[in-house]
């Protein structure tokens, strides 16, 4: 029988070689039954490739050779994060690593590894400090990439992705209001506050179904930067919106909420648009759903022009790692100019499909300048005399919203189609 120990090293491994975390997190937490045991395992999955750059710092300090068993090494940087990041008795983790680790040298090394992780750990603290990539626990081309992109604020971006995420509601403003959500969840004892104009921030997670309101549709969970979205596109009573790569869902509701028209939810992907469906018939809204490619509308577009577009488009998710640790670890500096790329040609398809007088929103979840600046650069470029960028409110003004305590990134530009 797998320890919880070696469920979680055994995800990390799959995840990094390329497995999907919402794939392999589901499959390590099969079978635990313990609502304390899943907590402290997706935990221990999460933490193992937030801090990987740390934690390979120190397994490759704490060892004279590399290591030539990878999974002992996954099962000694779980076993690490556990002893550095969380309250587990210090010889609970050390006595179960090494029952774990194997037979033969394999126990003795676990033991001695973590042990001597104990005794070093102020001298092992202090030589991360000095290393960009332990430090930071990001890749060394992505730190530097910030570093360029933001002199002033790059420190401050990576201390946001190592934290925890922040907890976020949207209410549903068509069947209650923020001050209506945090008097109920005072009443449940959930500390929660006001975050947003639709947002309210729990100060912990809690399961949906035991939010006050969830299944019911008056609250959903949201990012407060993500909430955005809807709010900049602004649709009106009777238009037609599209919303192209819809999936899951949370901005297609949001819109909806905000204003009765006639939406058309668009994504490539069948099975994540079933989530549309679901998310949306929980909030008792409707839309029209249909599968398609964005970038190609002749498959699927009957002709007739939409109001207002949300171009919510593929990117590099690096507004969100902390929500999707394995992200950083898993992209390559190559990655982003491909995406830019599949970008331009979704954005020049998508302006095809708005009427004049129109507006579309172009939007991601990346920090990278390529997916964000220089790409509506580019696109005011190519499209001169038949654009308009349109300004965002503060703190909106030049369109990033960068990682912090209150909300993920995200980026946003406004395009008005002339009449």
């Amino acid at each position: 029988m797998r320890t919880l120990q070696k469920r979680a090293a055994d995800a990390i491994a799959a995840t990094l070689a390329g497995t999907a975390l919402h794939q392999t997190l589901p499959e390590a937490l099969a079978g635990v039954a313990s609502p304390g045991d899943r907590g402290a395992l997706q935990d221990w999955i999460y933490g193992g490739l937030r801090w990987r750059g740390r934690l390979d710092f120190w397994l490759g300090a704490l060892l004279d050779k590399p290591l030539t068993d990878p999974a002992l090494g996954e099962l000694l940087r779980v076993a690490l994060y556990q002893l550095a990041f969380t309250r587990a008795k210090a010889f609970v983790v050390v006595n179960e690593a090494v029952a774990a680790a194997g037979p033969g040298w394999r126990r003795g090394l676990a033991n001695a590894v973590l042990r001597n992780f104990q005794r070093r750990r102020a001298a092992l603290d202090a030589a991360a400090q000095a290393d960009d990539v332990a430090r930071w626990s990001h890749p060394r081309w992505w730190i530097d990439a910030l570093r360029r992109a933001y002199p002033a604020q790059w420190t401050a971006i990576l201390e946001a992705s190592l934290a925890h995420p922040p907890f976020t509601l949207r209410v549903n403003a068509r069947h209650g209001s923020v001050e209506a959500s945090l008097a109920e969840f005072a009443e449940a004892g959930i500390p929660a506050r006001p975050t947003g104009p639709d947002a309210v921030t729990l100060e912990r997670a809690v399961p949906v179904g035991q939010l006050p309101g969830f299944a019911e549709g008056r609250v959903s969970v949201q990012d407060a930067g993500a909430q955005w979205a809807a709010r900049l596109l602004d649709p009106r009573p009777g238009e037609r919106v599209l919303d192209a790569c819809a999936a899951p869902g949370g901005k297609t509701g949001h819109l909806l909420e905000r204003a009765d028209v006639a939406l058309t939810a668009l994504d490539v992907d069948a099975g994540r648009l079933a989530r549309v469906r679901e998310n949306l018939d929980r909030l008792r809204l409707d839309a029209t759903l249909m599968q398609g490619d964005a970038a190609r509308p002749d498959g699927w577009w009957d002709g007739r022009p939409f109001d207002r577009i949300l171009a919510d488009v593929p990117c590099s998710a690096s507004g969100v790692v902390r929500r999707n640790p394995d992200v950083k670890w898993l992209r390559r500096p190559e990655d982003i100019a491909g995406f830019a790329a599949r970008q331009a040609t979704m954005l020049d398809a998508l302006w095809r499909l708005l009427a004049p007088g129109g507006t579309l929103l172009y939007a991601t979840c990346s920090i990278f300048r390529e997916e964000n600046d220089e790409q509506v650069a580019a696109f005011l470029a190519r499209h001169a005399g038949n654009v308009e960028r349109r300004s965002l409110p503060e703190p909106l003004t030049h369109g990033s919203i960068l990682p912090d305590a209150e909300h993920d990134g995200f980026y946003y530009a406004l395009l008005a189609k002339p009449r």
